[in-house]
């Protein structure tokens, strides 16, 4: 079994910041990546930002410039740093860990955290 925890998640104002944490535990033989997607009412789930095991990092283009993903590898955490909110940011964030074993990949994911931008 494998677990996520997100938080950090809230209520901001558009211009604002929020940082987000993801906290994977459990059964973690290896990991491939980590990421975060949101999904916003009536609209399909969609990448935001990935960080792999060798750090290379890959951006949504709408965020590019305003957020930053990290993670730190000892804790099995990852993090993403949302500054400069739009209204268009509001949407329930997710934490994706995908790990591979024997060369299959698995995706695992957390309950997600509401992120309101408000004007």
């Amino acid at each position: 079994q494998v677990q996520l925890v997100e938080s950090g998640g809230g209520l901001v104002q558009a211009g604002g910041s929020l940082r987000l944490s993801c906290a994977v535990s459990g059964n973690i033989f290896s990991i491939n990546a980590m990421g975060w997607y949101r999904q916003a009412p009536g609209k399909q789930r969609e990448l935001v930002a990935a960080i792999t095991s060798g750090g290379r990092t890959n951006y949504a283009d709408s965020v590019k410039g305003r957020f930053i993903i990290s993670r730190d590898s000892a804790k099995n955490a990852v993090y993403l740093q949302m500054n400069s909110l739009k209204l268009g940011d509001t949407a329930t964030y997710l934490c994706n860990v995908q790990l591979m074993m024997v060369g299959v990949k698995y995706d695992y994911w957390g309950q997600g955290t509401q992120v309101t931008v408000s004007s």
